[in-house]
């Protein structure tokens, strides 16, 4: 491990899009020419999530992983294609179950045309990217995908339950973002390894790697939940607690309060809303649940690394483990 830290410190985030840009141009056409329809409202909606931007991190883990595993065919921009269609349909579903009206600082889709074309909209990629998948006719990748799927809607339903829920403890949050973040991650740098042909001990490296890097993630962009500005996150600072999540912080915060702190967190998770944001987040910020959480998202972070150790050494090994000191860097 210390050859691939020393190797990708010379890489930033800009440095890892450099390196899979040309890939992701043809990703980006082929996103563009699969999501249109004769449907006018999908076009619209569609057009809507493409100018929304975003980094394509999924998609881009996928190229990169592919080529890290010696791969030098096309399928993996529709591979990559695939990913980002689940993922963006879970955002539209999100939104709407979240009601949420802002994302990476624009309007939702469903503050714009409603919930139900979000929702329908959000099942137009689904089945979308079922459709490339029987395109590639490979019974492998489809199981790893559908079997991805149906995970994030059991994380997704998981995650409705533990809503309001101030006795949801870690590990019950972390099953949760494993399913809802992780397992995603894991299945494109899994499918990586598939297409590249590696030994199965190494496309399990790669998916050990996936999932590690989706924890840290998900945990350092709950933590930035509580340490951001609205600006620069691209939402409303607080939206967690106003809908009531238990994240990593919170459960933290409630491990360490005294007697009137964890009445008022527990509070503010029963019941939502934002009266008492500047009390709850500094009583989060005095416990230290903010170094905790980023030291988690951290051990994440090198685990995601420590799996690349089994992978041959290159610059696309180098740009992964570069992502997973980005995962815990970011600060937006």
């Amino acid at each position: 491990m210390p050859s691939i830290a020393a190797r990708s410190s010379s890489l930033d985030f800009a440095g890892v899009r450099a390196m899979a840009a040309d890939d992701m141009t043809e990703v980006d056409a082929l996103i563009r020419h699969r999501l249109s329809s004769d449907v006018v409202l999908i076009n619209r909606i569609a057009d809507h999530i493409i100018a929304g931007g975003g980094k394509r991190l999924r998609p881009m883990l996928h190229v990169l992983a592919a080529r890290a595993a010696g791969y030098g065919g096309k399928e993996h921009a529709k591979l990559a294609a695939i990913i980002e269609f689940i993922h963006t349909s879970t955002l539209l579903h999100d939104d709407v179950v979240d009601e949420s009206d802002m994302r990476r600082g624009r309007k939702t889709a469903n503050a714009l045309w409603g919930n139900a074309a979000s929702v329908l909209v959000g099942d137009f990629l689904y089945s979308r990217s079922f459709q490339l998948m029987v395109e590639l006719d490979d019974m492998r990748i489809m199981r790893i995908l559908a079997d991805t799927t149906n995970t994030i809607a059991e994380g997704e339903v998981l995650q409705l339950l533990n809503i309001g829920n101030a006795d949801v403890d870690e590990r019950a949050y972390l099953a949760v973002i494993e399913r809802k973040t992780a397992v995603l991650f894991a299945a494109a740098t899994e499918l990586g390894g598939v297409l590249g042909g590696l030994p199965d001990a190494q496309v399990a490296a790669l998916r050990r790697y996936g999932m590690e890097l989706g924890y840290a993630f998900q945990i350092a962009d709950d933590l930035l939940d509580y340490v951001s500005d609205s600006e620069t996150l691209g939402k409303n600072i607080g939206d967690d607690l106003a809908e009531g999540k238990p994240t990593l912080p919170l459960i933290y915060a409630m491990q360490a309060a005294d007697e009137e702190q964890l009445k008022s967190l527990r509070h503010a998770i029963e019941h939502g809303g934002l009266d008492s944001l500047d009390r709850i987040v500094a009583a989060i910020r005095d416990s230290g649940a903010l170094e905790r959480t980023h030291e988690k998202a951290v051990a994440h972070a090198s685990a995601a690394r420590e799996a690349l150790a089994d992978l041959a050494p290159s610059p696309f090994r180098d740009a992964l483990a570069a992502l997973a000191d980005y995962s815990v860097e970011r600060r937006f």
